[in-house]
């Protein structure tokens, strides 16, 4: 399946940070009960969603990109 936005910066350290925690993004968004499509929104950078971008920041010790 091609995407049709391209991976930001901050969402490639998301899914940098999840292989290294070895987690894929559905098991994340249900172990913190992040709306699956929000995750994704941050990923491709479609909103800013700035309530589960800061959870997703501390929960995965990440910086703003």
């Amino acid at each position: 399946m091609k995407r049709t936005r391209p991976i930001t910066p901050f969402g490639w350290a998301i899914k940098r940070r999840l292989a290294e925690l070895e987690l894929d993004q559905k098991e994340f968004c249900r172990r913190y009960d992040i709306p699956a499509y929000r995750l994704s929104n941050l990923i491709s950078g479609t909103r800013k969603a700035e309530q589960y971008r800061k959870l997703v920041m501390e929960v995965l010790d990440i910086a703003d990109q």
